[in-house]
């Protein structure tokens, strides 16, 4: 039996638009560079669950944000990750449909999965593994070990899709077939549907 395993961010759902990361950034008041900057320098931290919310937006901005901010800017981070690619989530649909087994693997802190566990799309899928939930990271080796072991299923079973090349050739050193995700046409045509 081969697993079919999505990533996320960039595959299941479109990248952040700007309008939305320009509501961060005004939530935060900070220095749009600055908070890009900070964003992204602590996000993995943030993803593999080192850093709670509160210490997450503290070191993203450089400084003590209150509870209130904290709660409004993971809103904004969540709305931000939540406009599906329309075409991969169809895709998704269909092979939920006929069967196949499907799961998903995403480098996300845990108050972001629980929103994304909300999302009708995701909620279908009955395997989903988040960084944050476990304390492990893409492209590490343990967290596609993590996940053929919560699937029951040998790495050469299944077939992982992410738009980052690291996180494919981390797949590959686990063992399983890594595809690079570009479009929903292409990754239809490279799972020979």
């Amino acid at each position: 039996m081969k697993w079919i395993v999505f990533d996320y961010g960039n595959v299941l759902s479109l990248d952040q638009p700007e309008a939305d990361v320009e509501a961060m950034i005004r939530g935060s008041g900070a220095d749009p560079e600055a908070f890009l900057d900070g964003y992204w320098k602590h996000r993995l931290d943030f993803d593999r669950g080192t850093l709670t919310p509160e210490e997450f937006w503290s070191a993203a901005l450089g400084r003590s944000v209150a509870a209130e901010q904290v709660t409004r800017l993971n809103a904004l981070d969540l709305a931000s990750w939540s406009h599906p690619d329309e075409g991969t989530v169809a895709l998704l649909g269909e092979l939920l449909a006929a069967g196949r087994p499907v799961g998903l693997l995403s480098n996300a802190p845990a108050c972001v999965a629980d929103g994304l566990d909300a999302l009708p799309w995701i909620a279908a899928i009955p395997h989903r593994v988040y960084s944050g939930r476990i304390g492990l990271v893409k492209p590490d080796r343990a967290i596609y070990d993590h996940l053929a072991r919560e699937l029951d299923a040998d790495p050469a079973d299944v077939v992982f899709v992410d738009d980052r090349p690291d996180n494919v050739a981390g797949a590959r050193a686990a063992g399983m077939t890594a595809l690079a995700f570009t479009t929903a046409a292409a990754l239809r045509a490279d799972l020979g549907l």
